[in-house]
């Protein structure tokens, strides 16, 4: 896109990609988006456009629309509201390294002190930095107080045990969720997945709620260094309580969704009487199948589904959208980070050509070169010298 980029923009280059492929809209199961406006707006979002045309093709077609999940977790986290530590710790960072002769100087200190590891910055676009930089500088908190203390910009707030505290329950919990959004990237991950991660920090959450109010700071090695008394511990479960909260209203759409989920992970467990009446007898005959069984225990879950019988046409078709469904847009991302990296400034004669070679190769996930092909379609140079 080289022009504007609003909602019909964006859809129409979406749709005439597709088509390109003739993609058959009719079985169109559901989109993920970042959650921008122009994606999501009510009126004439992407979304609403492309629910549209897939209703025009297939009037009786559920289409899903995902917030990626890697975004929500990420807004999850700013429902923390600890701003008052965040503050500290990215105004004494910037101090430090935003100028080059106190970075050099704090390095040397460091290694004065046998320190070899130094302060990273904070980038809220780069979401796993917050955990970095807190980490850090949870670990330097003395050497900073005293490299400040020198340079006459003390930072009073590490002489306070209730604000350290702050800082240490800060460092472990997000810790915890830069572990969990960590599970969550990577490819060829289903949207099952997703959301099993997602369901089992819930269930952290309420265990460490629980435990932080009975003063039990287990899971929170940094917090448990640390002299607590009641209020404090009261406070921080308050916090994870809201934190919970957020994950149960970001995350709705999986929840309302979680049947179809526990029927596509155990085919053979789940009640069939619970499960859609076109899909009862089937499941049944399924679940008396003893070769399937074992199937179903040796192979990986997708490759499970694509092996079924011709005689399962509901179940493979129900089977078809749950591993259609995208919980993230890690892929866009992962592929406009290439893009970034090939088209720049100093690549001044890279056509639009070349870049679209360039994303083909990049974002293909199993692309080998015939090198056997390549090399009969080259013409070799014989010398012409005499040995």
């Amino acid at each position: 896109m080289t022009d504007t980029t609003t909602a019909n923009d964006v859809f129409h280059s979406l749709v005439g990609a597709l088509d390109e492929l003739e993609v058959d809209w009719s079985r169109a199961v559901s989109v993920a988006t970042d959650g921008a406006p122009s994606m999501i707006g009510r009126k004439a979002g992407v979304v609403v456009k492309l629910r549209e045309k897939v209703n025009a093709a297939n009037p009786e077609q559920v289409f899903l629309n995902f917030h990626c999940i890697l975004h929500q977790e990420a807004l999850c986290c700013k429902s923390l509201k600890m701003d008052h530590v965040m503050r500290v710790v990215i105004d004494t960072v910037n101090f430090i390294r935003a100028r080059g002769l106190n970075h050099r100087q704090f390095s040397a200190f460091l290694l004065e002190n046998d320190i070899h590891h130094g302060l990273p910055y904070h980038t809220d676009v780069r979401w796993l930095s917050r955990g970095a930089v807190l980490k850090h500088f949870y670990k330097l908190r003395t050497e900073i107080a005293e490299f400040m203390q020198g340079k006459g910009k003390p930072v009073v707030q590490l002489d306070d045990p209730e604000w350290t505290r702050d800082l240490a329950f800060l460092v472990d919990i997000t810790e915890h969720l830069n572990v969990l959004n960590v599970t969550m990237q990577g490819r060829n991950k289903l949207v099952t997945e997703y959301y099993d991660s997602v369901r089992a920090f819930q269930g952290k959450l309420v265990l460490w709620q629980t435990q932080l109010s009975k003063r039990n700071a287990a899971h929170f090695p940094c917090l448990k260094s640390q002299p607590v008394n009641h209020q404090s511990m009261d406070k921080y479960a308050n916090l994870l309580s809201g934190l919970r909260h957020e994950f149960d209203n970001r995350f709705t759409v999986f929840t309302e969704l979680e049947k179809d989920f526990s029927l596509f992970r155990s085919p053979f467990t789940v009640d069939a009487s619970v499960v859609p009446e076109a899909m009862q007898m089937e499941l049944i005959e399924l679940q008396c199948c003893a070769p399937l069984k074992d199937t179903y225990a040796s192979v990986a879950i997708e490759v499970f589904y694509q092996s079924l019988p011709p005689q399962y046409p509901m179940l493979t078709a129900f089977a078809g959208k749950i591993l259609c469904m995208f919980g993230t847009t890690y892929l866009c991302e992962q592929a406009f980070s290439v893009m970034n990296i090939n088209k720049s400034k100093v690549r001044n004669r890279l056509t639009h050509g070349h870049l679209n070679d360039v994303m083909k190769i990049a974002t293909a996930q199993q692309l080998s070169p015939d090198m056997d092909k390549l090399v009969k379609v080259k013409r070799c140079l014989a010398s012409t010298s005499k040995m």
